[in-house]
């Protein structure tokens, strides 16, 4: 991994409720980004799911740090040597620590699974909490049957019909995912059944994004 002299990209994590696939996406973005750059993951949920599973791994390629202080969290964009900073936030729109990093994130990424009640609760937290500060963002689909894929393109749709940025992307919800986390892996170190297929997903993400910092 090469260090950056300028200032890192800051990607926050974020979603109004919890259960959507936020520290899923935060560690599994960070994996696919670290292949090529250097990546540094900030913690900033109270819960504390990203640290308790790298902390459990042998290194998924990218450093960590948990941190919750809103004061520091304000200064993501001065740390230096690395190129990414990848932020999973708490899932809180009242908390400090959203309001000290979304003014430091250079991008948003708002995962959510494709049900209706998951959408509207999405919607509501990008009309109070990005639209108004016009940061780059996009919504990723997650936790997609593999089986029946139509839900998620069927809200990728209604998403873009509202001018909502959305992923190309979704992330489809293999047991891969839940093995990989039980036993403290990146989805890119999982060696078991539909590795490779979940690997996909979140290499697409990244590449998705990457483009989108480009601009």
């Amino acid at each position: 991994m090469s260090a950056s002299s300028q200032s890192p990209k800051v990607i926050a994590i974020l979603n109004g409720k919890g259960g959507v696939g936020k520290t899923t996406t935060a560690i599994n973005l960070s994996a696919a980004l670290a292949a090529s750059q250097a990546v540094l993951l900030v913690d900033a949920d109270p819960q504390g799911s990203a640290t308790w599973w790298v902390e459990q791994s042998n290194g998924m390629g990218f450093d960590l740090t948990q941190e919750t202080d809103p004061q520091l969290l304000t200064k993501l964009r001065h740390v230096e040597n690395y190129a990414r900073i990848v932020v999973d936030m708490p899932p809180a729109l009242d908390s400090q620590s959203l309001n000290a990093v979304i003014p430091a994130a250079d991008y948003l990424l708002l995962p959510t699974p494709p049900a209706a009640m998951d959408l509207s609760a999405l919607i509501e937290t990008i009309k109070r909490a990005v639209t108004p500060i016009g940061i780059p963002h996009r919504v990723l689909i997650t936790r997609v049957d593999p089986r029946s894929q139509v839900d998620a393109i069927d809200a990728q749709s209604t998403l873009a019909e509202l001018g909502v940025p959305v992923c190309q992307t979704f992330i489809r919800a293999y047991k891969a995912h839940e093995r990989a986390t039980l036993e403290g892996v990146s989805i890119f170190q999982w060696r078991g059944r539909n590795a490779k297929e979940a690997q996909a997903d979140y290499r697409r993400v990244a590449a998705e994004v990457e483009a989108d910092l480009a601009q």
